[in-house]
């Protein structure tokens, strides 16, 4: 099971009357009756997931990886991170075998990126799948036009056979444009936010072409939607979501998720939308930053140790881990590491936490840290799980809907008005 650790004491957090609050959210989430409450199909998602339905997303991702050598995922924030952060913290970093590939495109606006995607993949046999659940939202949209006419001009009328839709059951332009063209569908729920949406299509059937088992993600998430559900002073979600409300009522209104593991940057990017998407509102909220150690130790870590104490850091830790390396001891020690020997890089990572711990401790920067015993699908699943019920939580505490995001909106319209898109004129 996941684990949360406090720097401070738990006792002063989870005081009767934080208890009574929590009490009240949980009632009120579950009985969906919270501000929001119309987006909480993420909520029991992984126990309704039925058999037929996640047979057909894997006979889907086989069908695609037995006609292509490339999938091309098209999304930007939620229709991309989940899958994104579960492929890359499953992936080898290096793999020349590699005979089947997942990319990823439409999660920004660049014309080098998407230029040298398509020659990158003239080789090679190419898949798309385009996930936004109106079909007009730019990004995506704009790389959608381009890969669309790539695949029409390379494949003829065979690419409407290549090309998959994740996008609204009723309605959107990509609906219709799906319709139009034959292209195989899978729906964007319309009770689950893109943020929360990894364990349903969007998420899954990217990952399941990667090649990932998508039946053990959703085991992790149903253990932990079980396992969570319990109101209790044990259970690690109230705990996370009630000691980041208790450190942002002392002022610190930045939190740092650190981890030792590289392959969980994208897991990081996630938790960052997920946390700053849901409570970012009204002038309140979490800022959530990321850093990977101890590369940013040689970075970030002289601020966090010593700069403004509006902080706190929350340590992202994998307990085992499958690939290591143990260092060996050397005739010659010029570069004095021998005194390490016996020693394997991951023990190093370890230890190297607890000293960051204590010198970060010392300067003044709270601590919680996350435990997770290792890194696979149903672990992953729980992980995710876990952060998105602890951020409803945290966004609850602050009086706010952790469901919509009203602000994304107004730096669209200035776009639009300045490239005078019709309707955006004045």
């Amino acid at each position: 099971m996941l684990q949360v650790n406090y720097s401070g004491n738990l006792s002063d957090v989870l005081t009767e009357s934080k208890w009574q609050e929590l009490e009240s959210i949980h009632y009120n989430l579950y009985e969906k009756q919270g501000k929001g409450n119309d987006f909480l199909g993420w909520l029991d998602w992984p126990s309704r997931s039925t058999d037929d339905w996640i047979n057909h997303i894997q006979q889907t991702a086989e069908q695609i990886r037995q006609q292509a050598d490339v999938l091309i995922v098209i999304g930007i924030g939620g229709s991309y991170l989940g899958a994104k952060a579960v492929i890359e913290a499953l992936s080898p970093y290096f793999n020349k075998e590699q005979e089947f590939e997942v990319i990823f495109a439409g999660q920004h606006v660049s014309g080098a990126y998407l230029k040298q995607l398509m020659t990158y993949v003239e080789d090679r046999d190419v898949a798309l799948n385009v996930i936004s659940k109106s079909g007009t939202t730019t990004e995506p949209a704009l790389a959608f036009r381009f890969l669309q006419q790539y695949m029409e001009e390379r494949y003829g009328d065979e690419a409407s056979e290549r090309i998959y839709v994740t996008t609204d059951a009723n309605k959107g332009a990509l609906l219709d444009l799906a319709t139009q063209k034959g292209y195989q569908r899978f729906v964007v729920p319309d009770d689950v936010g893109g943020r929360y949406s990894v364990m349903t299509a969007v998420g899954l059937l990217p990952i399941a072409a990667a090649g990932f088992d998508i039946r053990l993600l959703l085991e992790g998430g149903q253990a932990a939607e079980v396992e969570l559900s319990e109101f209790s002073q044990e259970n690690p979600a109230l705990q996370y979501a009630a000691l980041r409300h208790h450190l942002y009522e002392q002022g610190y209104t930045n939190e740092v998720l650190a981890t030792f593991e590289p392959v969980l940057a994208y897991v990081q990017e996630w938790w960052k939308q997920l946390f700053g998407e849901s409570e970012g509102k009204e002038h309140k909220g979490i800022f959530p930053v990321s850093v990977t150690y101890t590369t940013d130790l040689h970075s970030l870590g002289q601020y966090i140790q010593d700069g403004k104490r509006h902080l706190f850091e929350t340590f992202m830790i994998v307990d085992e881990v499958d690939d290591d390396l143990q260092v060996f001891e050397k005739e010659n020690d010029a570069d004095q590491l021998n005194y390490l020997a016996g020693t394997s890089l991951h023990e190093f990572n370890l230890v190297a936490y607890q000293g960051t711990s204590q010198a970060h401790l010392s300067g003044g920067v709270p601590q919680v840290t996350i435990r997770i015993p290792e890194l696979d699908e149903y672990h992953l699943g729980y992980l995710l799980y876990f952060y998105m019920l602890s951020c409803a939580f945290s966004a609850y505490q602050l009086e706010i809907n952790p469901f919509d995001q009203p602000g994304v909106e107004a730096y669209k319209t200035n776009i639009f008005k300045l490239l005078k898109k019709p309707g955006f004129e004045s």
